[in-house]
Order: C-alpha cells, then sequence, then structure tokens
C-alpha cells in the first residue's frame, strides 16, 4: 500500500513489475492464481512462495484460540484457519483446508472430501469413538473405515502418498495429527514464528518441484482416537500401509487384554514351592537387571510380588554382546501339570505347500508375553532378584507349559486360514499362496485377524511376497524344501567330538535333517554304537550334508514311488514322484531306521520286507487312499511273491496275526 501511495500508480503495473523480478518458478506458480487477486494478497503470496523456493518453509501464523481441557468454547473446525492443501488422484484434484492437529492420535478425511475425489472408502477398523479433547463426539462419533492411498501437497514441493480414516459428517475436510507430525517432524520456531525446516525424511520423498501455491496459517487443536496409537514406519508395504498399528512397537508394550486363553497353572497334589536364591550380579548385570524391572514394571508384565514361591534369576549372554534375562523355572515346572497339546508336525506341515509359489514370513512381538497369566496364578511365578520379589502377570520365557499355551492360542486364532494358507509353529507365521493377487488378500486377512486380537509383529524378521523362504530351519521356495544353508555350515564346520556328550550333541543336531539324507540310520551307525571307527562316519556324514538334494513337495494328483532299501545294520526308503512330464523321479522324503539287535538277525529278505512296511507307515498318510496305484521298487527279486504269502501280508498291514 505504501508503494502504491508514494508512486501514484495503480495495481496493475505494480503487480506486473513485482512478477519480472520472480524466478521461472515462482512466476509459474502465481500464474495458477485467479487474474482478480489483490496486490496485498499478491505481495504475501510471493513473499511466502519465496521463502519456500529457497528451501524456507513456510510462516506459521500463532493460534488465536488455544483448545485447552477445561475450555468452554463453542468454536467448532469451520470457524479456525485452516492449512490449505491439495488432493491428487488419478483423475483429479481438489483444493481443501486441513486442520494441523498435534493432538489427533490419527489422520482423518471427511466422507464428502471421499466422494468429491470419487474414491471408494474400505473397511479398516472395528468401530472406535471418536471425541474433541472436550469429550464431544467428532463427525458422527465412530469410525470403521479408511481411504485408499492419496496424493497430498502442501505448498510447492511438499508432496506425499498418504492414507485416511474417514469421519461421516464432518465439518472438517482434513485433519492431520500426530502420525504426519511424526513423520515430518517440522521444527518450529516461536520467535518469529515460522517452521525452519523439514524432518531428513522428507527431502529425499516429499519435496519436489511441483509449482502449486500456498499460504499458511496452522490452528493447533486436539482431538483424540480411542486406539492404539499408530507408528509410521517407512519399511511396510505400501499395500499394508493400512495396518501400522499391527507393526507398532510401542502398542505392543502394553499389558495384553484378558482372553479366553490364559495360561492355567495348576500345581501338583503336595507340590514344594520353588525357593530360590539371589545370585551375586556383576556391575554389567546390576545395571541390566535395573533395567529389565523398571521396563517391565512400566508394561505391566510384572508386579511387586508377596508370594511364597521365588524362582532364582540370572543372565545370559546374547548375540549382540547384550544381556538377556533368565528364570529358573525349573523347580516350578516339576511340580505343575503338563499341557498335553501337541506343537505341529513341522515335516507334515511343510507338505501342505505344494503349489505355493509366494511367501510371507511374520514374526511376533514379544510373543509369550501376549497371554496373560490366569488371574489368581500370578503368585505362582514370582521371582526374586537383588532389586527385590516380582511376579509376571504374563505368560513368562521359562514355563514349560509356555509353548503349548501359546500354541494354542495361535490355532484358534488362525484356525480358518489353518491348511489352506497359514502355517503357524508358536510365535512363527509362514503365509503361501498360489500367486501375488491372492497372496495380498491372504496377508490382508491375517494382519486383520492380529489387529483383532491386539497382536504385533516385528518388522524387521517379517518378510513380504518372496519366493523363497527361511522358516524353521529350511528353505522353502516353490520348488521345494532344502536345508537351511546356515545350519549345513555348521555342521560341516563343526569339529570331531571328543566326548560321548559331544557325540550326542552332534546327532543331535544332524538328526533333524534326517529326512533328507538317503540311507541316515546306516550312515549313522557307527556313531550310535560307538564302534571303534567312528571318525569315518563322522566325517562321511559331514560330506552327505554338503550335496543332500531339494525335497520336491509332495503332489496327490501324481502317482508315488517308494524305493526300499535293508543293510545288517538298519533300513531306509525314499518316497519320490516324477515331476511335469518328465519320468525322471525327484524325492519327496527319506526314511530311514537303525535296526535292534534282534532285527539285525533277519535274513536278507525279511529285512527287506521289514524296510517296506517301515516305510508304509511312514507316509501312510500319503500313500493310503492315493488317486493312483502307488509303486514299490525292491533289490529282492523273491519279494515280488508277496501276493502268495497271506500271514506277511497280515503282518505288513500292521493286524496281529
Amino acid at each position: 500500500p505504501q508503494i502504491r501511495l508514494a508512486s501514484g500508480w495503480n495495481e496493475i503495473p505494480l503487480l506486473g513489475a513485482n512478477c519480472q523480478g520472480l524466478n521461472a518458478d515462482i512466476r509459474a506458480a502465481m500464474a495458477l492464481y485467479d487474474d482478480s487477486i489483490g496486490l496485498e494478497a499478491f505481495l504475501q503470496r510471493t513473499h511466502v512462495s519465496q521463502r519456500l523456493a529457497t528451501c524456507q518453509p513456510p510462516w506459521l501464523l500463532l493460534p488465536q484460540y488455544q483448545n485447552q481441557c477445561n475450555s468452554t468454547s463453542d468454536i467448532e473446525p469451520a470457524q479456525l484457519n485452516l492449512l490449505p492443501v491439495v488432493l491428487h488422484t488419478a483423475e483429479r484434484s481438489l483444493s481443501v483446508s486441513a486442520l494441523v492437529d498435534s493432538g489427533s492420535s490419527g489422520n482423518f478425511i471427511s466422507q464428502e472430501c471421499l466422494s468429491q475425489l470419487q474414491l471408494s472408502r474400505q473397511c479398516h477398523f472395528q468401530e472406535y469413538a471418536v471425541k474433541t479433547i472436550q469429550r464431544k463426539p467428532l463427525g458422527s462419533g465412530k469410525i470403521c473405515h479408511s481411504s485408499p492411498f492419496i496424493k497430498l501437497q502442501v505448498g510447492l514441493f511438499h508432496v506425499e502418498s498418504i492414507w485416511f480414516l474417514v469421519l461421516e459428517n464432518s465439518t472438517v475436510s482434513i485433519i492431520l495429527g500426530r502420525p504426519w507430525l511424526q513423520q515430518h517432524l517440522p521444527e518450529l520456531s516461536w520467535d518469529p514464528c515460522d517452521i525452519t525446516r523439514w524432518s531428513n525424511f522428507c527431502y529425499p520423498q516429499c519435496l519436489t518441484n511441483l509449482p502449486r501455491p500456498s499460504t499458511v496459517s496452522i490452528h493447533l487443536s486436539s482431538t483424540q482416537v480411542e486406539s492404539p496409537e499408530p507408528e509410521i514406519v517407512p519399511e511396510i508395504p505400501a499395500e499394508y500401509m493400512a495396518f501400522q498399528d499391527v507393526f507398532s512397537k510401542q502398542a505392543a508394550a502394553h499389558l495384553p487384554p484378558h482372553r479366553p486363553w490364559v495360561c492355567a497353572i495348576e500345581l501338583l497334589p503336595g507340590a514344594q514351592l520353588p525357593k530360590g536364591k539371589v545370585y551375586p550380579l556383576s556391575i554389567p548385570e546390576c545395571q541390566a537387571m535395573e533395567e529389565y524391572i523398571a521396563e517391565a514394571l512400566k508394561k505391566g508384565f510384572i508386579q511387586p510380588s508377596t508370594s511364597p514361591a521365588a524362582s532364582s534369576s540370572f543372565f545370559v549372554g546374547k548375540k549382540d554382546g547384550g544381556l538377556q534375562p533368565c528364570i529358573d523355572y525349573r523347580q516350578l515346572n516339576s511340580q505343575i501339570v503338563q499341557q498335553t497339546y501337541p506343537l505341529p508336525l513341522v515335516p507334515a506341515a511343510l507338505e501342505e505347500l505344494r503349489g505355493a509359489q509366494v511367501f510371507t514370513k511374520l514374526d511376533l512381538r514379544s510373543a509369550y508375553n501376549l497371554v496373560r497369566i490366569r488371574a489368581g496364578d500370578e503368585w505362582k511365578t514370582a521371582f526374586i532378584t537383588p532389586n527385590g520379589h516380582y511376579e509376571y502377570q504374563v505368560m513368562a520365557y521359562g514355563l514349560s507349559i509356555s509353548p503349548s499355551v501359546f500354541q494354542t492360542f495361535m490355532n484358534e486364532v488362525f484356525r480358518e486360514f489353518l491348511h489352506r494358507f497359514v502355517v503357524v509353529y508358536i510365535d512363527d507365521i509362514l503365509i503361501y499362496s498360489r500367486n501375488q493377487a491372492e497372496h495380498r488378500q491372504h496377508v490382508q486377512q491375517v494382519l486383520q485377524k492380529l489387529r483383532e486380537h491386539s497382536l504385533y509383529l516385528k518388522l524387521e524378521k517379517c518378510e513380504f511376497h518372496q519366493p523363497s523362504v527361511q522358516f524353521l530351519g529350511y528353505n522353502i521356495s516353490a520348488e521345494g524344501v532344502q536345508m537351511d544353508q546356515g545350519k549345513v555350515s555348521a555342521i560341516l564346520n563343526w569339529p570331531p567330538p571328543n566326548s560321548i556328550k559331544e557325540l550326542q550333541c552332534f546327532l543331535g543336531f544332524a538328526n533333524f535333517y534326517r529326512r533328507f539324507i538317503k540311507g541316515y540310520s546306516s550312515i549313522t551307525a557307527p556313531l550310535t554304537s560307538l564302534l571303534r571307527a567312528p571318525h569315518k562316519a563322522f566325517q562321511r556324514l559331514k560330506s552327505i550334508f554338503s550335496t543332500a538334494p531339494m525335497l520336491h513337495h509332495p503332489d496327490p494328483e501324481r502317482p508315488f514311488t517308494v524305493e526300499a532299501d535293508a543293510s545288517t545294520t538298519g533300513v531306509g526308503a525314499v518316497l519320490s514322484q516324477a515331476a511335469g512330464e518328465s519320468s525322471l523321479l525327484h524325492p519327496c522324503a527319506y526314511f530311514s531306521r537303525k535296526l535292534s539287535p534282534p532285527e539285525q538277525n533277519y535274513d536278507v529278505g525279511n529285512r527287506e520286507l521289514l524296510a517296506i512296511k517301515l516305510a508304509l507307515e511312514e507316509w501312510r498318510h500319503w500313500l493310503e487312499g492315493a488317486n493312483h496305484p502307488f509303486t514299490i521298487i525292491t533289490d529282492h527279486k523273491n519279494l515280488q511273491y508277496l501276493s502268495e504269502r497271506p500271514k506277511v501280508l497280515i503282518w505288513i498291514s500292521g493286524r496281529p496275526l
């Protein structure tokens, strides 16, 4: 105004002179405004745009109204100064006003705004109440839908892809809450009042050269969603960003709710309660214990105890050099009723993967701690430390019943998905599908089920949409199942055992993969019998591991072949199938067993017959009722006359003679 009065010029030449002094980007941006813009508004917008063009974020005007908890003001969001933003879809763009709300635990969009963008909402959350800090319902007061991803533009250069919770009947088009502020971390300067910079995340992700206008006046209000606060985790695949809360580390750090599935600790009649002792701790262990107790108390996982029981506590080293607290529940475990719920048979579970092409592996966060101890049983888990006497409110690691209790819980949660597209082994979840489109639906169903039961995932241990994954010590792919190369390397580098205990450790480790090794029992016979020269057998077994083949997934639609053989010390068999149009047989499984002393006295024919009998028992679930007759291959010609020996056929069938 001063320039106009001093020069006597009207606004038109002054507007032209100012435009000539702007750089090309700013001129392009200002060209988008209505030609009827006044000089004062033009100068204000030019000033803001110039600050953006030099990578300085826009001004913040301090709010004229602060919505305090004790406020009785009736000011509605529509009466506040809001942030102009632009929403882009593939078909259209829409300029709206957004409320930046540091008190909101979510990002919201109105149903009216979503309709103007011609976007359909999708079912997202279970029904949650949405209220202002004054406990007034916002919109209709309930949300259960979310939007698809929308491109949100703030200012000239700040563009991002974002999804919103949908508000019915809201007077505000967009609410940008704490998730948005936490991701972009705008640094505020109150004197003068502006944003000094965006977060480092924004510069490679959001700040691009898009000439769009923006003048900023943000009101900080407060909106609350009665739900776990979502975390922004950029590593989550885009198609699953709607499930950010399932990956929330913060949400998992709370006492879980009581569920129908609890850890019940039943003491045996006349049980003697554990009376542990306090072990002396080193300075690092004392510090680690203090940190663990403080964190567990804060989460509600433990509480101070006056229990007559007291198990000891100590530390073990972790792979990263840290210290892991452990509770010695051995005495308690010997005095409680054991659970009989079975853990899944891993080989049988992996046989369900036939035809799968895409795999996702999920890992639960703080798995056992997601189950509550049955009310009234907490005192039985009490443990002592130099810092005091405590007891668990959640299922603790070290309890002998914990695996069975947790497997029961997981099987009930995923019951409708088991044997269809999900394998669950305690806290490890494998999702398998025939194609990518089907797989996305399967993963979303699993994530929704986790959300419904307040279960959370450890993102850093999850793998999405992989052609092959490492699962339970196996390398799983569309082609079949192989041994984990890391485990194989450990076997190949195993030093020769110098004691019976070391030999038992080696055989126990190697036995996990016996189904991959043809004639495993015969190879290990010198080791298991502790003969004079076990070293040769030890080296032979290690070399066999380096050449073990891939096991193909059994297909009931193709005929099976059983090849059985026997030696003086053991029996073995191979279950095979032809792949595709080829007649070449590929192994599906191996079986072997060491012969007992009486069995070693059998003649050759009966040992060969025993090998066939044991193989048929091992793979009965595949061979009995198969769609095609199966073939038995043996190198003992006399066995072809089995059909003429009725008593032998009865023996093979397992019925008494």
